[in-house]
Parts: C-alpha cells; sequence; structure tokens
C-alpha cells in the first residue's frame, strides 16, 4: 500500500465499510425470510437450536455473500460514489489535477480486495461450509429425490467400459449390466450381469446371474457363468447421487480429480463440476468490472440526483445476476461448453464497462 495518498485511503474506506454493512443488513433481512420459510420443516424435523444456529446459519452466510457479493460491490460503487459526486467530492478531486485514470486507483484496488477474498471463499471456505450446510438441508429440509438413471455409460481405468441400462435409486441397483475391457481395440473380456447391486458395508458391487467371456486368439474363447459374483470397481454408488450440491462441497482439489475422473469416463455430468469450477474464478473478477461500470455512471450529476443512479445500477446489476443464470442454460443445453458459457456474462459486461469508461471522463 506504499505511495497511497489520502484520498486513496479515504475512497478505500468508503468502498469497504459500505460494502460489508449493505451486507450484514441485507443477511439480516435474508435469515428472517428463510426462517420463516422453513420454520415448518425444523419443527416438524424436530432441528435442534444449535444446529439450526451453527450448522446452517453460520456455513449459509458465506455461501450467500459470495453468490450476491457481484450485486452488493456494484451497488456499493453506484451509492458512495454517487454521494460523493452529489456532495461535489469528484469535482474536487479532479479539479485538484487528479485525473480520471488516477482517481479509479482505490476503487481498483478495493475491488481486487474483495476479488481476494471471495475466491478465498469459492476456493476453500465455502466447499467445507457447504459441506455441513447440505448436510443439514438433506437431513432437515425436504428436497426432490434423485431420478433414476437409464441407458449409461462410464470408462473406467485399464480400458474398462462400464454400460447399464437403468440404475434404480431405490435399491442402488443396475440393470443389464455390461463391463468389458478393451486392449489395443480389440475386447480382452465381457462381464455381462442381469443386475449389479451396491454392497455398501463391503464397497464391492453384487452381480447376479452373470456371464463372463474372455477372448482368445481364433475360437478358444473361455465362458464361465454364476449366479453370484462380488466385484470391486472404481465405481462406486455415490457417482449416481453426485448432483450440483454435492458439486458444491468439494474443495479445488477435489473439484480438479472429479473432472479428471469424469472426463477419463466420458460423463456427461462432467459439464457440472466444470461449470462450477469456473464459476469460482468468474465471480471474483466480476468484481473489478461492475466497479468500472458503477464509478463510470456514478461520476456524473443527474436530475433526480442518487436515486436515478441507484434505479440503474438495481438494473444493472440484476441484469447481469440474469445473465449468469442463462449462462447455466447455455451448458445444460450443450449450446456452449463451460469455459465459455460461464465467462460470457464476464465477456459481455467488460465491453459495457469499457466503453462506459472510455466515455466517462467526457
Amino acid at each position: 500500500m506504499m505511495g497511497l495518498k489520502r484520498m486513496d485511503w479515504y475512497i478505500m474506506k468508503k468502498f469497504l465499510s459500505t460494502f460489508f454493512l449493505s451486507l450484514l443488513l441485507i443477511i439480516g433481512i435474508v435469515i428472517i425470510f428463510d426462517i420463516s420459510e422453513k420454520i415448518d420443516d425444523f419443527v416438524q424435523k424436530e432441528a435442534p437450536l444449535n444446529e439450526i444456529i451453527f450448522d446452517y446459519y453460520v456455513n449459509f452466510v458465506p455461501y450467500f455473500m459470495n453468490m450476491y457479493s457481484p450485486i452488493f460491490v456494484f451497488l456499493t460503487v453506484i451509492f458512495f460514489t454517487s454521494k460523493m459526486t452529489s456532495d461535489s467530492e469528484i469535482i474536487a478531486i479532479l479539479s485538484n489535477g487528479i485525473s480520471y485514470h488516477r482517481m479509479m486507483v482505490p476503487y481498483i484496488l478495493t475491488a481486487g480486495i474483495i476479488a481476494l477474498l471471495s475466491l478465498g471463499l469459492s476456493l476453500w471456505v465455502i466447499p467445507k461450509a457447504n459441506d455441513t450446510r447440505v448436510a443439514f438441508e438433506q437431513k432437515y429440509i425436504p428436497r426432490t429425490k434423485v431420478k433414476n438413471g437409464r441407458d449409461i455409460h462410464y470408462k473406467l481405468e485399464n480400458n474398462k467400459f462400464v454400460y447399464m441400462e437403468s440404475f434404480s435409486t431405490w435399491n442402488n441397483t443396475a440393470y443389464n449390466f455390461t463391463l468389458e475391457q478393451i486392449t489395443d481395440d480389440h475386447m480382452v473380456s465381457k462381464l455381462s450381469a442381469e443386475s449389479a447391486q451396491w454392497d455398501s458395508t463391503r464397497g464391492c458391487w453384487k452381480l447376479k446371474n452373470y456371464i463372463i467371456r474372455d477372448y482368445g486368439e481364433g475360437l478358444q474363447d473361455h465362458i464361465r457363468s454364476g449366479r453370484q459374483l462380488d466385484t470391486t470397481l472404481s465405481l462406486t454408488v455415490d457417482d449416481f447421487y453426485r448432483n450440483k450440491y454435492t458439486i458444491e462441497r468439494l474443495d479445488l482439489d477435489d473439484l480438479n480429480a472429479l473432472i479428471d475422473t469424469q472426463l477419463m469416463r466420458g460423463d456427461a455430468n462432467v459439464k457440472d463440476a466444470q461449470s462450477e469450477k469456473h464459476r469460482r474464478f468468474s465471480m471474483p473478477f466480476s468484481a473489478f468490472i461492475l466497479t468500472i461500470i458503477g464509478v463510470a455512471l456514478s461520476t456524473k450529476k443527474r436530475r433526480g440526483g442518487i436515486g436515478v443512479n441507484v434505479a440503474a445500477g438495481i438494473a444493472l446489476g440484476f441484469s447481469y445476476i440474469l445473465f449468469m443464470q442463462f449462462s447455466d442454460m447455455f451448458v445444460m443445453t450443450d449450446t456452449l461448453p463451460p469455459s465459455i458459457a460461464i465467462w460470457l456474462p464476464n465477456m459481455l459486461y467488460i465491453v459495457i464497462a469499457g466503453i462506459l469508461y472510455i466515455l466517462a471522463p467526457k
């Protein structure tokens, strides 16, 4: 922080104090509404008060803060900068020979602090908090059950390929199960079973009415069959229950490991994990973009005063959040890969920020 002037500290202090104060106020309101919505579930399931406070709401706060930090950053900049403009503080700063670009330095530095805080929360703090929060929700707050899957394909290690016609979450059983091993583009063996049920106590699959065919050279094939066979695979029942809630509980290392595994298996659900990873980096980066837009919109006096700027900020901020939701739809419909879809709002708004920043000094 060497070389910062009194003006820099003044703006940074206003930025941070307004940002955290607005967060505290909104979080308090959100918690009140959330309690009123979920109070019936808490009472019906007899959730202990200490678990409600420490397992759910203490871990809900960082999750909420990070999810809506872009709009809080935007509204914060709009509000206090508009107030400075209304009080002629911006004019005084520029009249003292400080350029518009130099005035942006404390804004960018503060946005960097918030972005680093958000990044740290996204990569390490929130996954651990989500682990406790999601476990509480699964225990006390009913959710839609996982649907059965059909025509499931997985690639395992050592060129093993798994296929199952369907998987039932009711009894953790795969039906019409097939395991093929291929070496040098040739099938080495094929295991077919009427069903494969997950045994949670032994951590293996119980195959019923199985047939194993080992392919040899020429017509020298070896066929074995039986009523039941226990086999261990790098595929567990957890792979069938993994959704956005379980992905949110993974830190960066575990998330990268999951992506590598799903890519190796050819799992279509890899896009959910990839989206989560890109979102954890794109959200903090948005602090810089929205800060620039907020300053550009707020450093000119307008008829109607602060209210006009705040209204414009709310509209633009919510349009950003809405666009982020559309980016998820692009991934779900396979319109765009996660690496592009999740960053698309930032790419669009950085163009808007650039245009407004160029026009603002004029």
